[in-house]
């Protein structure tokens, strides 16, 4: 009889088993050589795929670009090439490279011709997220790759598909590297195009991990130094591919300690003393690196400015320059671009809001000073209340009224109301004043 220890084992491994539900290896293979070839209808689907997700970046929508990522069919022959790698069919990942090839070209040309004629060329968050890629990129196109593969052996295929075609994003960076192209910014063609084969190296590689897991068989006979060899150019080929992404993460890292060192020295030695921040712009892709700051009334003196700039070391801020812009021509005209720039990303919600808010406020009556006022100067008036209502004499023709109405036990004279209209007049910047007595 097994012991305890071993039946609990024994539970363990059928628990986390990938065998079960497994599909057979021939049908998988067929399905997987299938979705390989991009030809007629797959090579027209890709290239409306790329068109919809161009537009996507092109007007920063989220939702226009997860469907694009949806359609897509360039996962065929990535998962193609890890399948040959794993059964070490050659013939198989010749086809799927050249096929991957394909598709990449069709896609930088329709997302090149798209970005071209399109008449927006700024580029928006959705576009600058594609041109950096880091560590975390590589762990989402490694694990995302895993679970596009284990669906694709099931029997039921399940969820998973959308999800992988989603996370991997293989469409957006080709777009970006066409955007990248039409503008002529080989940066960002540059960093488009590593996001993309990182997430075409780390699919291939989990699918063939995936592969040589769930023991499909080889096609060729290899000697044991031949796959010593596929073996030592796939991790060479894994560290060229990761080691640029893990200084990406670093410099991201950095830059990010950067803007938080520069918001705690702004809140503790700017804002806390009750200077107005009205412009703050940091660069920390240059060196030196540069803060520029304006404020709305504070003049700094010289001796001001020294000592401002003494206090960066004591947030860890080096090798930086600090730049309190005052009496600049040139910074009215950075400002207004700059309220221009975030107005454009203002819902129509918040417009509607900001309305609302204005209309309210405009009968709204919260001068409590006043208040206290007319209480002490008129005590025969209370209770009274006093607002602000519209007061329409034609339909073109409207204004706005302050009202007082008063329900005190004695009725002001003509005198008193002359007296007290004068004096709210005068409080409140010549305001159109009523004062009626309740019954």
């Amino acid at each position: 009889m097994k012991s305890e220890k071993e039946y609990n084992l024994s539970k363990l491994k059928d628990f986390l088993n990938l065998h079960q539900g497994e599909d057979q290896k021939e049908k998988v293979l067929e399905n997987v050589i299938a979705n390989i070839s991009f030809r007629g209808a797959n090579l027209w689907i890709l290239a409306c795929a790329i068109v919809i997700a161009s537009v996507g970046l092109n007007v920063n929508s989220t939702a226009v670009i997860i469907g694009a990522m949806l359609i897509s069919p360039l996962m065929g022959p990535i998962v193609g090439a890890g399948f040959a790698l794993g059964t070490y069919d050659f013939g198989l990942l010749k086809k799927s490279l050249k096929n991957l090839v394909i598709a990449t070209l069709v896609s930088l040309f329709v997302s090149f011709l798209y970005f071209s004629l399109s008449p927006f060329k700024e580029a928006q968050s959705e576009l600058l997220a594609r041109t950096s890629p880091n560590i975390y990129d590589v762990l989402i196109a490694f694990f995302g790759g895993m679970v596009g593969v284990i669906a694709i052996t099931r029997v039921e295929k399940g969820n998973p598909i959308p999800g992988v075609a989603i996370a991997t994003a293989l469409m957006p960076p080709l777009c970006t590297a066409g955007y990248g192209l039409a503008i002529g910014s080989l940066s960002y063609f540059g960093g488009a195009m590593y996001l993309y084969m990182i997430n075409c190296f780390f699919i291939c590689i989990s699918t063939f991990l995936i592969v040589k897991f769930l023991k499909y068989p080889s096609v060729s006979f290899l000697n044991e130094g031949k796959k010593k060899r596929i073996t030592r150019t796939i991790t060479l080929l894994i560290l060229v591919m990761i080691v640029p992404s893990f200084y990406l993460a670093y410099a991201l890292l950095q830059e990010k300690k950067f803007t938080q060192q520069v918001n705690t020295f702004i809140q503790n030695e700017l804002v806390q003393k009750g200077y107005t921040l009205i412009y703050e712009k940091t660069k920390f892709n240059q060196r030196p690196k540069k803060i520029e700051l304006a404020f709305l009334d504070k003049k700094f003196s010289k001796p001001e400015l020294i000592d401002l700039k003494s206090k960066l070391s004591l947030y860890n801020i080096d090798n930086t320059e600090l730049l309190i812009r005052q009496d600049s021509t040139d910074l009215k005209r950075d400002i207004l671009a700059e309220i221009s720039r975030r107005s454009e990303n203002v819902s129509e919600k918040d417009i509607a809001i900001q309305n609302l808010r204005k209309e309210l406020t405009a009968y709204k009556f919260e001068d409590q000073e006043l208040i206290k006022e007319i209480t002490t100067l008129f005590p025969t008036l209370t209770p009274f209340s006093i607002g602000k209502q519209l007061m329409v004499n034609t339909a073109d023709s409207t204004k706005m009224e302050t009202v007082l109405f008063y329900n005190g036990k004695e009725k002001l004279d003509n005198k008193e109301l002359t007296k007290l209209r004068d004096w709210l007049n005068i409080k409140l910047n010549g305001s159109d004043i009523k004062i009626l007595k309740g019954e």
